[in-house]
């Protein structure tokens, strides 16, 4: 299966993200062409700050292969890792991550920083970007929108009436 298709499945977890008012990134872990776990967005909900997408479907992963580490496994994200999932990522020895959308505020894949091009550490994690970047960006931008009409919506229904 294509990067595009896998994408395409990780675009459809960040669907359930934003049907749960998370920030929609969706995450599936992929080891020899097969899906073998996926995540989305669930730190509103948990009440956890490290329930991104990508700690939810590496969690899933190693549970189903019986291990915490992921060796040649794959990681497709719907928008560039942070630094705490860059992190876990490597930690879990993946052979490769791909996302689609950059993240100029918080991404560790070479938009604010690139943890996986560190020479020194021991593990190196292969990187592809941009795989259905449009899309990836598209739905985001769609959410924030949303939630920006949505909070306009609020503040002038709790605005006081002026007399005429």
């Amino acid at each position: 299966m294509p990067d595009d298709d896998f994408m395409r499945l990780a675009l459809e977890q960040a669907g359930h993200a934003w049907e749960r008012g998370e920030v929609p990134v969706g995450a599936v872990v992929v080891k020899d062409g097969q899906v073998i776990a996926t995540g989305f967005n669930q730190n509103i909900g948990c009440h956890d700050p490290t329930a991104h997408a990508e700690i939810v479907a590496l969690r899933a992963a190693a549970q189903k292969l019986g291990n915490y580490r992921l060796p040649g496994c794959e990681l497709y994200v719907t928008l560039e890792p942070c630094a705490m999932c860059s992190g876990a990522m490597m930690h879990a020895r993946l052979a490769r991550v791909i996302y689609g959308a950059a993240d100029p505020k918080t991404g560790a894949c070479g938009s604010v920083l690139n943890l996986f091009g560190q020479a020194q550490l021991n593990h190196h994690t292969a990187l592809t970007g941009a795989v259905l970047a449009d899309e990836a960006g598209a739905m985001l931008r769609s959410f924030f929108a949303e939630r920006r009409r949505a909070a306009a919506a609020a503040r002038d229904a709790a605005a006081p009436v002026k007399p005429a």
